[in-house]
């Protein structure tokens, strides 16, 4: 039977960030301190696998090379719930798969913050609902805004509570495009599955950098806002208010079909790609076929 635990913090919550006069048993934190999330993992999977557990995933918020030998599902923590962030939230996936770590996630809309009510944020949710699509574990969770206030006055009741952050809480247009994204998920389970088959087998991040699959092409190293996933699909997320269109980058060495036109383009060019706010844009390489 499959067993999931959420750990909400894998890391000391440091009120003051002096890390010079930390010390563990083993160490200064300075020398050994990334060695506490691999150590959390570990004593939690140990833990389990005593208990008779099998198949162990932990959800955790950090992580270090090697914590992957331990279950460890990571998602990139409390963060903000802005474009600016979803930025930062593609290039910390790529380069958790490159260190190793195939399972990474992030909190789609952000942690802190995000009016469901306000256009802008549901613009933010929009788009990175569509990125998330395309990562490793696809999940919302958030601290929405404007808070409920305590409903009582004792235990669990003291708790003041987000504004709703379900998929039918950002209007009727949201909600479209959510159920579009969904059901893109869904039908590409089995994609999914061989991506995290490779993973476990041969540590190939199922989300990685166009170098990764392009090593020849010196274009392909210098583009951080787009990936693969896996080894037929490139993404081109929208990561910048009211942008409704972007220039796309298509290694060479291959020829790519654009998935909103069915245009075909040959590789090692740059193209404009309509990007209306339903829409990011998706590109099948060398005749590969994915029911998107």
């Amino acid at each position: 039977m499959n067993r999931w635990q959420v750990h909400i913090e894998a890391e000391p919550e440091y009120s003051v960030y002096d890390f010079d006069i930390y010390r563990y048993f083993i160490g200064p934190d300075v020398q050994i301190g990334n060695i506490y999330p691999v150590m959390y993992a570990k004593g939690f999977y140990e833990g389990m696998t005593e208990a008779g557990q099998k198949d162990i995933i932990n959800l955790i918020r950090c992580a270090w090379a090697g914590s992957q030998r331990y279950g460890a599902l990571v998602w990139s923590g409390d963060i903000d719930s802005s474009f600016r962030s979803l930025r930062i939230q593609l290039r910390a996936g790529l380069n958790m798969g490159l260190a190793g770590i195939p399972w990474w996630t992030t909190d789609i809309g952000g942690f802190h913050g995000g009016n469901p009510n306000d256009p802008s944020f549901r613009e933010v949710i929009i788009r990175w609902f569509q990125y998330a699509t395309f990562c490793p574990v696809m999940r919302m969770h958030g601290a929405r805004e404007p808070h409920t206030p305590p409903l009582g006055v004792s235990g669990g009741g003291l708790m003041e509570s987000g504004a709703p952050n379900e998929v039918w809480s950002y209007g009727e247009e949201a909600f479209e495009i959510f159920k579009k994204y969904i059901l893109i998920r869904e039908r590409l389970r089995p994609y999914i599955t061989e991506l995290m088959m490779a993973a476990h087998g041969k540590g190939t991040p199922p989300m990685r950098p166009l170098f990764y699959d392009f090593p020849q092409d010196r274009e392909a190293w210098n583009i951080e806002d787009e990936f693969m996933f896996g080894p037929d699909l490139l993404v081109a997320p929208v990561l910048y208010e009211g942008a409704r269109a972007r220039r796309v980058y298509l290694p060479k060495g291959s020829s790519w079909k654009e998935v909103s036109t069915g245009i075909k383009h040959q590789g090692g060019m740059w193209i404009a790609s309509d990007a209306p706010i339903e829409d990011i844009p998706l590109f099948l390489r060398d005749g590969a076929y994915l029911p998107i």
